[in-house]
């Protein structure tokens, strides 16, 4: 992909872009703001992106990208991966908003930008630029990274658009999920500076919040969330303003859930299926069937078990990390679950993902997750945990029942925990090393057992 393409497109500099508690910020506004930050950042190619308002952070991505420098997002902000980074990109310093103390890092706090309304058309960026590099944990938890160019993005906030037909009704984008992360970098950044939507500036975390961020926008409104918080939502008892279409990523949302969403709000709930390595790759519509459809240009490829996300906006030729089978239907897929989720037990088969999803579609359970100790996996001998939070009055005997009904007995948990909360991330992820810390606390060394 070579020439150069605009910092946005399809936008009038008169067009609304963001909406902030003070009021909406046009084009024109985010130009300006853009190249007053770009003439201002310190001098250094790399700079790690820690901007907690939306805002904030689409200027600081415009002005990295038109002045050649580099967003660095890690996955965890924990300060050894902070100084990880620092001590790997030479010079690289870092930006934020919220005056987080970060001992033995140069840090810069956002600042008092004295900018003028931008006019004429938007600057280009070369295609093949580097712009951002985002972060997976890896394997060894060292932070591995995944650089992103220009042109790519580019291509990949117009095919998430045309994906969701979102290109002739654009929506305010109201993200439960940080910019840094490739879901909420795609799905609030992307969608809006080449999709043409607009995005709420803040991030809401609890379902109170979330209210106030969708009564703070006109609609059509379209929330870019995660499972977890959509189970809190409908376990909450908070009237939410109208809300036109729901977005879930990051982990597999069961049927039930989206059915429940879909009844109490009116909205469609649709998912996005990728990951960093690879970007956005697929959307459906969970109460539509379990089949995927991919976005527009991208393909799959199929070699010895393994499957390849090429073309399109996809950065080269990918491997995934799913058990992918494809449909007749060109372009349709389904999942099969992880390669590393896979259980194998007295000659039958099933995945963690799978697991999960049975124990969050029973009624009462408000998140749940299945957990394989690293002792069993590694002799074989799978001695299956569940953690389990549950509205007042489930039992573990109601559960275990349920799951009767769902799972093969081989697969039953052994023990089965309830717990008051189970440890996500600002993603609604849970790590294997969260699961790990709550396996020792609840269950190793007391011998089993069934409820704790």
């Amino acid at each position: 992909m070579t020439g150069s393409l605009p910092l946005i497109s399809g936008r009038a500099a008169d067009d609304v872009l963001a909406w902030r508690a003070q009021g909406p910020v046009t084009v024109s506004q985010y130009l300006g703001d853009v190249q007053a930050l770009a003439g201002w950042l310190p001098a250094g190619r790399w700079v790690i992106n820690l901007c907690e308002d939306r805002y904030h952070f689409a200027v600081l991505l415009g002005a990295c990208a038109i002045s050649g420098r580099v967003s660095l997002q890690p996955s965890s902000q924990s300060l050894e991966t902070l100084r990880q980074l620092a001590h790997e990109y030479a010079g690289a310093y870092v930006l934020g908003d919220t005056g987080t103390d970060l001992p033995g890092l140069p840090v810069h706090a956002w600042p008092s930008l004295d900018a003028l309304a931008h006019t004429g058309d938007p600057p280009a960026v070369p295609a093949e630029r580097v712009v951002a590099i985002l972060f997976t944990s890896g394997s060894t938890g060292r932070p591995q990274p995944h650089a992103k160019t220009w042109g790519r993005l580019v291509a990949s906030g117009r095919a998430e658009a045309e994906a969701l037909g979102l290109a002739g009704q654009p929506h305010v984008l109201v993200g439960t999920v940080p910019a840094q992360h490739s879901y909420g970098f795609e799905s609030t950044f992307l969608l809006a500076l080449h999709g043409g939507c607009t995005f709420w500036t803040g991030k809401p975390f609890y379902p109170q919040d979330l209210a106030e961020a969708l009564a703070a926008v006109p609609r059509p409104r379209l929330v870019v969330t995660t499972p977890y918080h959509l189970s809190s939502v409908m376990a909450a008892d908070v009237a939410l303003p109208p809300v036109d279409r729901w977005l879930s990523a990051t982990a597999p949302l069961s049927e039930t859930l989206a059915q429940r969403v879909e009844a109490a709000t009116g909205a469609p709930v649709h998912e996005i299926y990728g990951s960093t390595e690879s970007s956005q790759l697929a959307t459906r519509r969970t109460t539509g069937g379990s089949a995927w459809s991919l976005m527009p240009g991208v393909r799959l490829e199929q070699e010895g078990g393994t499957t390849y996300a090429v073309d399109g906006h996809v950065e080269g030729r990918v491997a995934l990390s799913d058990i992918i089978g494809l449909q007749p239907e060109p372009g349709r897929f389904v999942l099969h679950g992880r390669h590393a989720d896979m259980v194998n037990l007295a000659g039958k088969r099933t995945s963690l993902a799978y697991l999960n999803h049975q124990l969050c579609g029973i009624e009462g359970v408000r998140d749940g997750a299945f957990f394989l100790p690293q002792e069993d996996s590694e002799s074989r001998v799978a001695r299956l945990v569940a953690f389990a939070v549950v509205a007042p009055g489930r039992s573990h005997a109601d559960l275990l029942a349920a799951l009767r009904r769902c799972v093969d007995p081989i697969f039953l948990p052994r023990p089965l925990v309830l717990v008051p909360a189970l440890p996500r991330n600002h993603t609604g992820k849970i790590t294997r090393d969260s699961l790990e810390q709550l396996y020792a606390e609840h269950v190793a060394g007391q011998g089993g057992g069934s409820a704790r």
